[in-house]
């Protein structure tokens, strides 16, 4: 038998668990699992689809709104072309030596040639590299996380038993072996692949969607999100922010339970009630029609359960305000059951609660500091001996270093004033 077919059997067991830490487990997570560290600078390491800088923004965004008060660093390594062979080669320039404390790593579509290459000899020249760049890493005490493949516009079925599918398997086999982690978003985003193709079924041309562009391989806005929600998940991210339970009694309101949050200043009676709430972390939202990808992306039930229940409530109807934005009207069985506030909004053309406006305003301050990011990358690359390299390099940081703080001020824990009143 190969080395590598030994190595097959040998990961099986390591494999499977691989799987079921990827995010289609139903293990329930809590904030203190969250594998990001208040100190830590995260490095995306990857191809073109990396490149592309999308799904690496999204995890920042998740990360400083969900958990505000850790100082967590994001630098993108993405080379369009690259291998994991090109990938070991620049990993001290480009990640290590840029003080990464974790290491994403997504590679295998360019290292077999978009399929063209799929042999044994560039098998294991992706796994060595891979091995290469855990032990190198692991030797600075870097935490690694090696990603499967992103998903292909292949059918899922045939996919998962495809050779990239199994060449990945053993990339992560090696990363467990190591002592490392893995996350498995080439299934991950499979299982999103399929609603994709349901809802496909008799629709028009102009109305069918994907996840990829025309070439099948790169992936378009909802397929760098679906992998951005593979990745969070195999960060092991809990699905509740925080939860608040309220009873309606004839003594007044009152506070039966929060979780993540602070409730104050709870006044009222049947009619009207106020009070202020105190989030340790905030939903994540993609501004105008984001919410729409939700029908494909569970990010609502498992990432972003921002909950509120009203027990008690005289039959009717009931508006929610908080800091005087509206977020709609429900019912009072609907909150006697707990509803999720997250991207609840009144007018689709508007953020809903100051933390969806939050949200949509962190979006293009964390853009802009990934353009600054890129320049950063590009100069290392093309310009490698310009002269004032070094200056230019100390006046990027000190301006990243300002839009950081930029982005931890904006999303700081703040009171919001919640009001719920009979609606007319």
């Amino acid at each position: 038998m190969s080395d590598l077919g030994r190595l097959s059997r040998r990961a099986a067991p390591l494999i499977l668990a691989a799987t079921l830490i990827a995010g289609i487990g139903s293990r329930r997570a809590s904030a203190a699992d969250f594998a990001l560290r208040d100190g830590d600078t995260v490095v995306f390491l990857g191809d073109s689809i990396t490149g592309a800088r999308t799904f690496g923004r999204i995890v920042e965004n998740y990360t400083l709104l969900r958990f505000p008060d850790r100082k967590v660093h994001f630098l993108n390594a993405g080379w369009g072309g690259d291998t994991a062979e090109g990938g070991l080669k620049r990993l001290d320039r480009d990640a290590l030596d840029k003080g990464a404390t974790v290491l994403i790593v997504a590679y295998g579509i360019n290292d077999i040639g978009w399929g063209t290459r799929a042999d044994d000899a560039h098998r294991k020249t992706y796994l060595d590299s891979i091995r290469g760049i855990v032990e190198r890493a692991k030797a600075r005490k870097v935490r690694v996380y090696i990603c499967s493949a992103a998903a292909t516009a292949e059918n899922p079925d045939t996919a998962e038993r495809g050779y990239l599918q199994k060449m990945c398997d053993d990339g992560m086999a090696i990363a467990h072996e190591l002592g490392e982690h893995s996350i498995d978003v080439h299934r991950a985003m499979h299982a999103i692949q399929r609603k994709v193709i349901k809802a496909n079924e008799g629709a028009k041309p102009e109305d069918k969607q994907s996840l990829h562009v025309a070439d099948g391989i790169h992936l378009n806005d909802l397929g760098q999100l679906a992998m951005a929600f593979a990745i969070i998940k195999g960060l092991d991210a809990p699905a509740e922010v925080s939860s608040v339970d309220l009873a309606v009694e004839a003594a007044g309101p009152r506070l039966a339970e929060a979780r993540g949050c602070k409730v104050t200043g709870l006044t009222g009676g049947l009619d009207r009630l106020e009070f202020d709430r105190l989030d340790e972390g905030s939903p994540i939202n993609f501004g105008l029609f984001g919410a729409l990808n939700f029908r494909f992306i569970p990010i609502p039930d498992e990432l972003n359960r921002y909950m509120l229940a009203v027990k008690g409530l005289p039959h009717g109807r009931y508006a929610i305000e908080v800091d005087g934005r509206g977020l709609g009207t429900w019912t009072d069985e609907q909150l006697a059951k707990s509803e999720s506030l997250a991207s609840a909004t009144s007018d689709g053309w508007q953020p809903g609660g100051p933390w969806d406006a939050q949200a949509w305003i962190l979006q293009d301050m964390t853009q802009g500091r990934d353009k600054m990011s890129a320049g950063r990358l590009f100069l290392d690359h093309y310009l490698p001996n310009h002269p004032d390299r070094d200056r230019l390099h100390a006046m990027d940081s000190e301006i990243n270093a300002r839009i950081e703080d930029l982005q931890r001020a904006l999303v700081k824990p703040r009171p919001f004033h919640f009001v719920i009143r009979k609606a007319s």
